[in-house]
C-alpha cells in the first residue's frame, strides 16, 4: 500500500458536490512542482445554528428512528464514509471539504433537553453519531457529545453510541452510571486489524489495537461494547472478518454487525480514486466484485440489500459472519433499550415554585 495522503487525508482530490452548478477541473502546467511540495490542509472548524437537534428517519434497515450528530464533516476521513455526501447540502466538497471544514451544533445540548421536555415526548433509543462521528478529535476541546450524554442521563434516557474513536473513554463515568440502568450500548467500528491499511482507510481515526484497548476497559466498566466490523470491502478486508469478531470477544465485545460497503452519490467516485492510488493491482477485482453484489451497479440504494449485497459473494459472507459469531459467543440475545428510568427532571423554575 502507498504512503497515506499528505496531511494525512483520506480523500485525494476536492471534487464539486452534485448540487453545484460548475465544476472545475485542475490541470498540470509544471509550475507546482517547480514550487515545491503544498503545506498540509488545516481543519476549520465553525459553529452551525440548528433550529433541532433530533434527526427522524423511517428506514426500515435501521434499528432506530431517531439519532444525533453533534457534528457535520469528520476529520478522521475515512474514504468510504456514507455521510460524505451530505456535505453538498453545504455547497462544500465531499472530498477534502468533509475531512477539513467541520461544523459543530454548540447549542445541542440545550437543544435536545427543550425536545425532551415536551408534554407529548416518548421515549425511544437515540443513535448517537449514526452519520459522522460524535469522539472526532474536535470533541476533545469541544464536549458537545459530552453534553448530550449529560442531558441523557439526568432524564433517563436510552442512547447507542457509534464510534471509532477512543476518547470515549473520557465519557466512562457516565456510561458506567447509564449501563447500569441499561440505558447504554457502544458500538466500535473495527473495519481491520491491521494498521497499515487502516492509515490508508481512515487515516485519522484510532490504531486497531486503541480501538481494542477502548473496548476492553468499556466491557470492564460494564459498557456493552459491539463489534462493528464495516464497512466490509471485498478484496481489501473481507478476509480480516474472523480475525476481527475474535479480537473483539477476547477483549469483552458482546455483540457484532457488519455492513457491506456503500459507495452513493460522489463517494464512488472516491472510492475508485482511492483504490487506483493504494491498491492499483485490485482496483478492478474490487470494484467487480463490489457490482457482483450490487446488482450490476456501483450501489444499490434499495431498502433490505443496501447494507448486506446480493448475490453468492453476499451470501458466503452472510454465513462466514453467522458462524463466527456462533463461535466466538455474539450471537446472544441482547435486552432491548430500558425506557422505564425516563422521568423529566424539574427545571430550577419549577423548584422554586415548589419552595414557595
Amino acid at each position: 500500500m502507498s504512503a497515506a495522503p499528505p496531511g494525512g487525508r483520506g480523500a485525494l482530490s476536492n471534487p464539486a458536490g452534485r448540487f453545484e452548478s460548475r465544476n472545475s477541473e485542475a490541470i498540470d502546467d509544471g509550475w507546482d512542482s517547480l514550487a515545491g511540495p503544498l503545506p498540509p490542509l488545516q481543519t476549520i472548524v465553525r459553529p452551525l445554528a440548528a433550529r433541532s437537534i433530533m434527526t427522524y428517519n423511517d428506514s426500515p434497515d435501521l434499528g432506530f428512528d431517531c439519532s444525533i450528530n453533534p457534528y457535520q464533516g469528520c476529520e478522521h476521513g475515512c474514504i468510504y464514509c456514507y455521510a460524505r455526501p451530505s456535505h453538498a447540502y453545504l455547497n462544500l466538497s465531499p472530498g477534502l471539504d468533509f475531512e477539513t471544514r467541520l461544523f459543530y451544533k454548540p447549542d445541542a445540548a440545550r437543544l435536545l433537553e427543550a425536545e425532551l421536555r415536551k408534554p407529548g415526548y416518548r421515549p425511544a433509543m437515540i443513535a448517537l453519531g449514526a452519520n459522522t462521528d460524535p469522539y472526532q478529535p474536535i470533541e476533545k476541546k469541544l464536549g458537545i457529545t459530552r453534553g448530550i450524554l449529560e442531558v441523557l442521563e439526568r432524564f433517563g434516557h436510552p442512547v447507542g453510541i457509534v464510534t471509532k474513536g477512543t476518547l470515549v473513554e473520557r465519557d466512562l463515568d457516565l456510561l458506567a452510571a447509564m449501563a447500569a440502568r441499561n440505558l447504554v450500548a457502544v458500538g466500535i467500528t473495527l473495519t481491520t486489524l491491521d494498521a497499515a491499511l487502516k492509515r490508508g482507510l481512515e487515516p485519522r481515526a484510532a490504531a486497531p489495537a486503541a480501538r481494542l484497548r477502548t473496548m476492553q476497559r468499556l466491557a470492564a466498566a460494564g459498557v456493552p461494547v459491539r463489534v462493528m466490523f464495516s464497512p466490509v470491502i471485498p478484496a481489501v478486508n473481507d478476509a480480516e472478518l474472523e480475525r476481527v469478531l475474535e479480537a473483539a470477544a477476547a477483549v469483552g465485545a458482546i455483540s457484532a454487525s457488519y455492513v457491506l460497503l456503500r459507495l452513493p452519490y460522489e463517494v464512488k467516485d472516491l472510492f475508485r480514486q482511492w483504490l487506483q492510488a493504494h491498491l492499483p493491482q485490485r482496483a478492478a477485482h474490487v470494484m467487480s466484485l463490489i457490482r457482483q453484489m450490487r446488482g450490476g451497479r456501483d450501489n444499490d440504494p434499495a431498502f433490505g440489500s443496501r447494507f448486506k449485497g446480493q448475490g453468492e459473494f453476499a451470501r458466503l459472507l452472510a454465513q462466514r459472519f453467522r458462524l463466527a459469531c456462533r463461535r466466538c459467543g455474539l450471537d446472544r440475545p441482547r435486552p432491548g433499550p430500558e425506557l422505564s428510568h425516563f422521568r423529566v427532571p424539574p427545571c430550577a423554575g419549577d423548584q422554586f415554585a415548589l419552595a414557595l
